[in-house]
C-alpha cells in the first residue's frame, strides 16, 4: 500500500479504536491520504464485539451517553447520526441492587424517583434536584472551558480565567465527601457516586466534578443503539472509506520510524515498519494505540515510557459473557450490584490491586431491548467485575481471581431469583488484566486506562503531539481528555484541529515556553491548588 506522494498530505494512523477511526474520516475529509493499520482482525479496540451461536456481546461499553457529543462527529462528516443508528432510550437506567435487598430503579420520572428516594430517606428528593443542578453546571462547563478545546501550555490551562473555574468545579474536592451535601444514606450516596466506576475511579478518590456523570445519565438519558454499541464503530468504518480511508487489519505495527538526529528542529517521525519487515511512510502519524505502550515499544523511548509507568492507573476488569438458553426476567437492561461494604471494596481494587471478598459488578442483558441480541427464548449476559489492575510487584493469581469473582456473581444473582443460571450456560468467553494486556496492549492490563484525577486531566494529562517529533499526534483515552466513548470522540476532533491549524500555519511551532516570572506564577498556582 503506497500513497500518491505527489498530491495531497499523507496520514497513517495506528489503530483502528473509536478515537482512531473518528480521527481518520476527519482528516480525510479535510483532504488527507488516510491508512489505518490495526493489528486485530476488526475494528473497534475495546468497543468490539463477540458473536456465538446467536448470541452478540459488546466487548466494553455498554452504555451510549452524551448523543450531542456522537452527532457533532457524524455532522462533521457530513452524515446526520439518526441515519446510521436507531437509538433507544433506557429507563429506568439500572435496577440497582444492594446486599441488605434494598433496590433502586434510577430513572428520568421525577415521580417515581422522589417516591423511591423518599422511603430510603426523607428529604433527599431535594438533595437530588440540588445534585442535578450542580451535575448540570459541571457537564457544561466542563466541556466548554476543559474538555472540549485544546491546551498549548500550562498557563493556557491554569489561566486567571480558568483558575475559578476549578474551584466551581470540585476539582480538589472528593467525590464521595461531596455526596454527603446532599444525602446521608449510604445507599443513596452509593447509587449515586459508584459512576465513577466508568472512568475506573473509586468514589473515594474521584473529584467532585464527576458529579456530572449522574447528569448526563438522568438528563441526558442513557440509550442503546440497535445492533449494539458495535453498530458505532460499524457505521464510522464505512463514512471513513466513503471518505477514502484505507484500513487494513491483521497489520501490527513493529516500530515508528523518525529522524533528525539531535536537531531538534528537524526531528521528525518518517513512517512505520511493520512486523512483517515492510515500510509505509507518511507526513503524519497518529498512534491510536495506548501511550504507554507507544513510548514503550513503537518508539521507544525509555525515559517517557518510564515516567508513564509512574502515572496512576485506573482499576481492570474481570470480564464474562454468558450465552445462556432461558431468558432471566429478573434482570433489566443494566442491573448494578453494589456490595455492602462499600469502601472497604474499592480499597481491596485500588490499594490492593485485587478482588473483594464480596465484590460489586454489573450486568447488561441487551435482549431487553435489541432482542436480535439472543436468540428466542434465550438469553445474552455481560458482566463485569472491576477488579485491581496487575502489579508486577505482588503478582496475582488470576484463574483463583476468576473462579472468585464468578462465584460471588452466581451468588448474588441468587438472591434475586436467578438461581439455575449454572445449569443454563451453554458458553462463556472471559476476559481478566492479563487478556486485556495481550489483546489490546493496555498498560497493567488497568481496563479503562490511566486515571482521571486533577494531576492527570486537562494539561497534567499526556499531550495529543509528542514533545519532540512534531508530527506524530496521539488519539484515544490515553490523552486528552481521557477515557470513554464521547472522550474518544472529542480527542479525535481535538487532534485533528491540530494537525489542520499547523499545517495552515505552514509551520510546527514550539509551545510557547514561560518566562521566568511566568514560571513564578505558575508554581504559585501550583502550590495554591495542592494546598
Amino acid at each position: 500500500m503506497e500513497f500518491d506522494r505527489n498530491t495531497r498530505p499523507t496520514a497513517l494512523v495506528i489503530g483502528a479504536g473509536l478515537g482512531g477511526i473518528a480521527a481518520s474520516a476527519r482528516l480525510a475529509r479535510a483532504g488527507y491520504q488516510v491508512a489505518v493499520l490495526e493489528k486485530n482482525a476488526r475494528p473497534g479496540g475495546r468497543c468490539g464485539q463477540l458473536a456465538r451461536d446467536g448470541h452478540r456481546f459488546d466487548i466494553g461499553p455498554t452504555l451510549f451517553l452524551m448523543p450531542e457529543i456522537f452527532a457533532e462527529t457524524y455532522a462533521a462528516l457530513g452524515e446526520r447520526m439518526q441515519d446510521h443508528l436507531d437509538l433507544r432510550r433506557i429507563d429506568p437506567t439500572y435496577r440497582i441492587h444492594f446486599d441488605d435487598g434494598l433496590q433502586l430503579s434510577l430513572t428520568s420520572d421525577l415521580n417515581a424517583m422522589q417516591e423511591q428516594l423518599e422511603a430510603v430517606e426523607p428529604g433527599s428528593f431535594a438533595g437530588l434536584l440540588r445534585y442535578l443542578a450542580e451535575g448540570y453546571d459541571h457537564y457544561h462547563l466542563s466541556l466548554r472551558r476543559f474538555v472540549g478545546r485544546n491546551f498549548y501550555n500550562l498557563l493556557d490551562y491554569f489561566s486567571l480565567q480558568n483558575l475559578p473555574l476549578l474551584f466551581r468545579l470540585k476539582a480538589l474536592v472528593r467525590h464521595y465527601d461531596h455526596i454527603g451535601r446532599y444525602f446521608n444514606d449510604p445507599h443513596l450516596k452509593a447509587a449515586f457516586t459508584f459512576q465513577n466506576m466508568y472512568l475506573g475511579l473509586s468514589p473515594y478518590d474521584a473529584p467532585a466534578t464527576y458529579s456530572l456523570l449522574q447528569y448526563t445519565e438522568l438528563a441526558g438519558g442513557v440509550w442503546f443503539p440497535m445492533g449494539g454499541l458495535y453498530r458505532v464503530v460499524q457505521s464510522l468504518e464505512s463514512i471513513a472509506r466513503a471518505h477514502g480511508v484505507r484500513f487494513r487489519y491483521n497489520t501490527p505495527v513493529k516500530r515508528i520510524e523518525v529522524d533528525g538526529g539531535g536537531k531538534r528542529a528537524f526531528a521528525r517521525a518518517s513512517g512505520v515498519l511493520l512486523a512483517d519487515g515492510s515500510r509505509l511512510a507518511a507526513d503524519v502519524i497518529v498512534a491510536n494505540a495506548d501511550l504507554p505502550y507507544v513510548y514503550r515499544e513503537l518508539l521507544p523511548d525509555p525515559a517517557e515510557a518510564r515516567r508513564l509507568e509512574r502515572k496512576k492507573y485506573t482499576c481492570s476488569a474481570i470480564m464474562f459473557y454468558w450465552g445462556v438458553d432461558r431468558v432471566y426476567p429478573q434482570l433489566g437492561t443494566h442491573n448494578v450490584f453494589l456490595s455492602g461494604d462499600y469502601r472497604q471494596s474499592f480499597e481491596r481494587i485500588f490499594a490492593d490491586h485485587s478482588l473483594p471478598e464480596r465484590p460489586s459488578f454489573y450486568v447488561h442483558a441487551p435482549a431487553r431491548v435489541d432482542p436480535l441480541a439472543a436468540p428466542p427464548g434465550q438469553d445474552t449476559l455481560f458482566v463485569l467485575v472491576p477488579a485491581g489492575h496487575l502489579d508486577d510487584l505482588a503478582p496475582q493469581e488470576w484463574k483463583g481471581l476468576r473462579q472468585q469473582a464468578r462465584a460471588a456473581v452466581l451468588s448474588s444473582l441468587a438472591d434475586i431469583g436467578v438461581t439455575d443460571l449454572q445449569e443454563h450456560l451453554k458458553f462463556e468467553y472471559n476476559y481478566t488484566p492479563p487478556d486485556w494486556l495481550r489483546v489490546y496492549n493496555l498498560a497493567k492490563g488497568a481496563a479503562f486506562g490511566l486515571s482521571h484525577d486533577f494531576w492527570q486531566v486537562g494539561y497534567l494529562r499526556p499531550h495529543n503531539r509528542h514533545r519532540r517529533y512534531r508530527n506524530l499526534f496521539f488519539v484515544g483515552s490515553s490523552t486528552h481528555p481521557g477515557g470513554g466513548l464521547p472522550m474518544a470522540l472529542i480527542s479525535a476532533r481535538l487532534t485533528t484541529e491540530r494537525i489542520l491549524e499547523e499545517r495552515a500555519s505552514g509551520q510546527r511551532p514550539l509551545a510557547r515556553q514561560p518566562a521566568a516570572q511566568d514560571r513564578s506564577s505558575r508554581e504559585a498556582a501550583l502550590g495554591s491548588l495542592r494546598s
